[in-house]
């Protein structure tokens, strides 16, 4: 039998923040010692817009994803 040994990841999506709302939070993690890669991952999305109407296909999200459950509710309960 094979291990998987991928830790299962928490994501948690936040709609309509600006990259520089997403920027201070990563640094504020970083500042508490969490480390990039390690103990958390993070991704914007910027909006898409329908290049013929102009209307959003989707508007712009952060998914943060979290390997340890505490971060991820620390992180719930702070900024959601």
């Amino acid at each position: 039998m094979v291990s998987n040994d991928v830790p299962t990841m928490i994501e948690v999506k936040v709609n309509d923040w600006m990259p520089w709302q997403a920027m201070d939070v990563v640094l504020e993690l970083r500042a508490k010692g969490h480390v990039l890669g390690t103990d958390f991952e993070w991704e914007y999305h910027k909006p898409e817009y329908n290049d013929w109407s102009g209307d959003a296909v989707y508007n712009r999200y952060t998914v943060f994803r979290f390997y340890k459950e505490e971060l991820a509710t620390w992180f719930t309960l702070r900024y959601l």
